[in-house]
């Protein structure tokens, strides 16, 4: 099976890699859920009920084996196979053996923290956007979509102790970071860019990709500007490990702030986009990410 598709159509791959995709999640959650039933005490014929229940310790410590699991089965273990049947080399193929210098890593860094005031407008932009009558349903699904997400995130980030603190930055950081930038990136982003013949197409089919597959609609833009970074900066390195870096790094701190301050998303939610501490800090922080984006083409260029 080595290397077996690797010269068919990229609209064949891409569907090809759907279905790797689907038939992965679903053996890896049935085998999780096989472990799950003694490990958890888990009455099979009341899943649907526990798992909705956010209140109940053991239903969020159930929810985050869960989640665990689907982060192997959607994303890690699918990247591999599918990568395995693209190309003779597939850690060439997802450029995972490609090493880069340091002072990419640093800039990556000080890059994506430099962008977050930017992106937390669009994320409170996009909160405040409203749909004509005429779709009001959609609306209304949406809203329940997004309700049901914020409460099962604040169960998520609910951390009494430093335990918790590092599991979730295992699960919600490490995790996400390796698995979605090796599928995004490492496979969609080369296969939309080899079907549309752009690179420019193929950074922002797979940013939408990234953003719409999350189902959190009301979050969609910034999840979507993150997108168009992290194919940005793995474009231009040519490595995986800097979107990697660049996602673990958005998603650790969203963990860490939540540790140290819980209510910070309902403070960011209700933040004037015309506030002047805002708007200055945003202009800043936005051209200091300019200078450091123009400092990152130019120490990639040759390559």
């Amino acid at each position: 099976m080595k290397n077996a598709f690797a010269h068919i159509h990229p609209f064949s791959k891409f569907i090809i890699s759907l279905i790797i995709i689907v038939l992965s999640f679903l053996i890896v959650f049935f085998i999780g859920l096989i472990i799950a039933i003694p490990t958890f005490d888990l009455n099979i014929f009341e899943l649907q009920s526990t798992m909705s229940n956010y209140s109940d310790p053991n239903s969020i410590r159930l929810l985050k084996y869960m989640q665990t699991i689907q982060s192997f089965g959607i994303f890690i273990i699918p990247a591999f196979i599918i990568a395995f049947i693209f190309s003779k080399q597939p850690n060439e193929y997802l450029c995972l053996n490609k090493k880069r210098h340091y002072s990419l890593f640093i800039l990556t860094t000080f890059i994506l923290i430099c962008s977050i005031p930017l992106i937390n407008c669009f994320g409170v932009l996009n909160i405040r956007m409203d749909l004509p009558d005429w779709l009001s349903s959609i609306e209304i699904w949406m809203q329940n979509q997004e309700n049901r997400a914020k409460l099962l995130t604040e169960a998520f980030l609910t951390m009494p102790n430093i335990g918790s603190l590092f599991f979730n930055l295992f699960m919600i950081a490490v995790l996400p970071a390796i698995g979605e930038e090796l599928i995004f990136r490492g496979i969609f982003q080369k296969l939309f860019i080899e079907w549309t013949k752009s690179i420019y197409w193929g950074i922002i089919l797979s940013a939408f990709l990234f953003s719409f597959i999350h189902f959190q609609f009301y979050g969609f833009l910034p999840r979507f500007m993150l997108g168009l970074l992290f194919g940005y900066l793995f474009y231009r390195s040519g490595s995986i490990w800097i979107p990697i870096l660049a996602h673990f790094v958005n998603n650790s701190l969203a963990v860490l702030s939540s540790y140290s301050t819980p209510d910070l998303e309902s403070k960011v939610e209700n933040l004037s986009l015309l506030n002047p501490g805002l708007i200055i800090t945003t202009i800043i922080a936005s051209l200091i990410c300019y200078v450091l984006l123009v400092r990152f083409y130019k120490k990639t260029r040759k390559s």
